[in-house]
């Protein structure tokens, strides 16, 4: 099959956080079998990010030019980058996509669309419907309007998130609250397939001690770690609050708590200065943006690895806490949860209280913390991304076999 993956983000942009990382492990994963995946996305700053790199040592690296933007070959996956006429946090205007739209699509067989708040996909949808190819959406956790521009949110739904859901062939939702999301919103159930996320380790991991000594923390405290884009939606503060609700030491272990990843309209001054208040600074650590070793370096040293967001399809980075043996806390309105829940970690309420019981029961109890320890490794071994490529090879393939028309169908009996 020849599929068209259609993403804002993409690699090497992976401060985006985790469609980037998505999209790329089943664009490879299909192209491992068999398929043909390419990626149509955005460009944010190519010129920049390459032009250290000479012009042969780029072409070893896969990177050329095409008639439609900055062009990438890995792993079997040939990625174009259009682009950026304007640009807005994760939105941009790309001008040229209906130039490779009428070049390009009717080479592919599916369209899938990871997204919705963006001018790409949605010139790519009509552009698929004008041409009868099946498309299929997928949300990444962005149809529920929870912060940062609601009203605006609203009306992309009036006015375009109408046309491009009604015109897919299937909408991908990726935990059971998802599918609930999506089908109380007014999406056709018939059309709505859930599809798990999944998660691929290292092929090696960095050594134990290495995250710690980065941020000079001591290897006999007891960490307590959020990776994430530091938004409102993820509740950095709500953690922030919790860690303040417990004791300094639990046993002859000081806690720690370390916030990492991009931020996000100033969260991280603002959680600095409220740990600066409650006296918690020397405690309450951040170290930016972490990837590829760096990344697992931090999970793998962490105690415990917290999620606390209001609403989360799926939650990748715990479910690569888990990957990395580290126990999670996760509230309740992460679509990974139920995985979670008494196997690898503590599922909770949206409230610091909830959290900082959930924290201090696992910190101060060695053997639940060893028993969740044990559970990381049996619940990695159900989140590998072998059952998701699967199921969207069986669906690609549904939706590009032709259907016998009815009057045929009754000509021959």
């Amino acid at each position: 099959m020849r599929i068209l993956n259609v993403t804002e983000t993409y690699a090497p942009f992976l401060e985006f956080g985790g469609p980037p990382v998505k999209v790329s492990a089943l664009a490879q994963g299909l192209a491992r079998r068999g398929h043909t995946a390419n990626v149509l996305t955005a460009d944010w700053g190519l010129e920049k990010r390459l032009n250290h790199i000479s012009e042969p040592e780029l072409q070893a690296l896969g990177w050329d030019r095409s008639p439609f933007g900055w062009r990438h070959a890995e792993e079997g996956v040939q990625s174009i980058y259009l682009p950026s006429w304007f640009r807005y946090r994760a939105l941009s205007w790309n001008p040229a996509v209906k130039r490779y739209c009428r070049a390009r699509l009717q080479n592919f067989d599916v369209v899938h669309i990871f997204g919705i708040y963006d001018l790409l996909g949605y010139a790519v949808a009509a552009a698929a419907r004008s041409r009868n190819i099946p498309y299929v959406v997928e949300p990444i956790g962005m149809f529920v309007p929870i912060v940062r521009n609601v009203w605006l949110k609203r009306m992309y739904h009036y006015f375009v998130g109408q046309r491009l859901f009604a015109g897919a062939s299937t909408v991908i939702a990726t935990s059971d609250l998802e599918v609930q999301e999506l089908a109380a919103a007014g999406v056709a159930p018939q059309k709505i397939v859930l599809r798990r996320n999944g998660v691929e380790s290292p092929a090696s991991w960095p050594p134990l001690g290495k995250f710690r000594a980065s941020l000079e923390i001591p290897e006999q405290a007891r960490l307590i770690l959020f990776l994430g884009r530091l938004s409102l939606k993820k509740s950095p503060e709500l953690l922030l609050q919790a860690f303040g609700n417990l004791p300094e030491r639990i046993g002859e272990h000081t806690l720690m708590l370390v916030f990492a990843g991009p931020d996000e309209n100033s969260m991280q001054q603002h959680l600095a200065a409220a740990a600066s208040r409650l006296g918690m600074s020397a405690r309450v650590k951040f170290s930016g943006p972490l990837y590829d070793d760096d990344k697992w370096a931090a999970y793998r040293d962490a105690d415990v690895f917290v999620l606390p967001s209001q609403n989360e399809n799926f939650g990748n980075t715990a479910a690569e806490a888990v990957a990395a043996g580290t126990p999670v806390v996760v509230t309740e309105q992460c679509g990974i949860a139920p995985l979670v829940k008494d196997v690898a970690g503590l599922v909770v309420a949206h409230d610091e209280t909830s959290v900082a019981n959930a924290l201090e029961r696992l910190l101060s109890d060695p053997q639940l913390h060893a028993k969740f320890v044990s559970g990381c490794v049996e619940l990695t071994s159900r989140l590998s991304w072998e059952e998701p490529l699967s199921q969207m090879e069986t669906l690609y393939a549904t939706l590009t076999t032709p259907t016998v028309p009815d009057v045929i169908s009754s000509s021959m009996e």
